[in-house]
């Protein structure tokens, strides 16, 4: 029988006992011995790429918001990504977000801080002030542009033993573009994304990464080429993960539809590029699974694939996506699910399990209903899809956080 205090063992554990007992479990040893076997009972997931929007766009999101859907998800840990106003680029302008963090998050709220300044690309942040008080260093939203600017954040973290993590985008490549440079925008006339302007990025970075010895971790890769890239680059020994979404992996750009809640960035791509993707798992060279929990209103989101913003909703769907779509069509199997989810996120990122974890009734079939969210984003392209997964309980250091 699996240890369920043992994250690098556990597949599932089907025990937990029925409603009644939801008030009185406060650790997974409970849940275990309860002696039903209806329910799985998982440790926390973490998601290492969200936008809780707060502080600067708290009509969007908050921190509140964001954790209590995160909990409502299975997740007890997540990584804040560094896109908001102030962007924590100084020790004064974290402080704004963490003393929220402090005031408000249900489960473990980890930042970023920028790479450099404003996440303009032009001045490196003092990464030696704010190393110790950040999970990593990411400019995400934007790719850095100067490779001799990612050469010396590289070169920086390195010496303070933090991870660049890097959202891998060149701009002169994407040339207006909005959706993924294939059939769909052909046959509908939207200005398309090549699939260059990620790996190309790619290949820059994991070529410095080998030079510097820095730690590296890829953002949502998306493409059949920055599969191979990166699995190329961790045969040679160079010290990359690399992320994907639920999304990238069971829709393609022949899903698309006129609609904001299908526009992301990276863009749902061709369906060759989600086929290498989900290789990409099943070989180890993709990591783990984060959300890119990215909510946006409901009027910014009204506005049709073209002028929409960037951005879905989904850190309340990543498991019941992964287990129905993968999962039950034998695709991975459960144990590979939950080391995407949790366990290897985990690993690379330092981040401790603790008396964490998740109970899910994986018997349950449920319709995805956006308005029934607790995240304050509704645009999901999984609007409307019958998912197996419904999340009972979430408990973050022994305390519940959802149920």
């Amino acid at each position: 029988m699996a240890n369920i205090k043992d994250v690098k063992k556990i597949e599932f554990v089907s025990a937990f006992a029925d409603d009644c007992f939801f008030a009185e479990v406060t650790s997974a040893e409970e849940a275990f011995a309860s002696g039903l076997s209806k329910y799985a009972v998982f440790p926390g997931f973490c998601d290492v790429h969200v936008h809780f929007r707060e502080p600067g766009f708290s009509y969007k999101e908050t921190i509140e918001t964001g954790s209590k859907a995160a909990a409502h998800g299975g997740y007890t840990s997540v990584c804040t990504m560094p896109n908001l106003d102030p962007v924590p680029d100084s020790v004064e302008h974290l402080k704004e977000q963490t003393d929220i963090i402090e005031r408000d998050a249900v489960i473990e709220v980890l930042p970023y801080a920028a790479i450099t300044i404003g996440e303009k690309g032009e001045e490196l942040v003092d990464m030696e002030a704010l190393a110790d008080k950040v999970i990593a260093f990411s400019d995400d939203g934007r790719g850095v542009q100067s490779e001799e600017m990612m050469r010396e954040a590289m070169l920086r973290a390195k010496a303070l033993g933090k991870m660049i993590v890097a959202h891998c985008e060149v701009n002169e490549l994407l040339r207006g573009g909005y959706i993924h440079e294939g059939e769909y925008a052909k046959a509908h006339g939207h200005r398309g994304i090549c699939s260059e302007s990620e790996w190309k990025q790619i290949e820059r970075d994991l070529r410095l990464a080998k030079e510097t010895g820095c730690t590296y971790h890829v953002c949502h890769i998306s493409t059949k080429e920055s599969v191979d890239i990166i699995r190329k680059a961790k045969a040679e020994g160079v010290d990359v993960t690399c992320e994907t979404g639920p999304h990238y992996l069971v829709m393609d750009d022949g899903d698309l539809q006129e609609e904001g809640r299908f526009k992301m960035n990276p863009p749902l791509r061709g369906k060759a590029d989600r086929e290498a993707l989900i290789e990409g798992i099943k070989d180890g060279t993709i990591d783990m699974i984060a959300t890119d929990h990215a909510p946006h209103s409901a009027e910014e989101k009204s506005r049709g694939l073209e002028k929409s913003p960037f951005g879905i909703t989904g850190i309340e769907t990543a498991f019941p996506v992964v287990y129905t779509k993968l999962v039950k069509t034998g695709a991975i199997t459960l144990e590979k699910a939950i080391e995407l989810l949790a366990v290897n996120p985990r690993k690379r990122f330092g981040i401790k399990l603790g008396n964490d974890f998740t109970v899910w009734d994986l018997e349950s079939l449920e319709k995805v209903e956006p308005e029934k969210f607790l995240s304050m984003g509704k645009a999901t392209p999984f609007e409307g899809w019958e998912l197996s997964g419904k999340c009972l309980l979430t408990v973050k250091d022994g305390k519940i956080v959802y149920k």
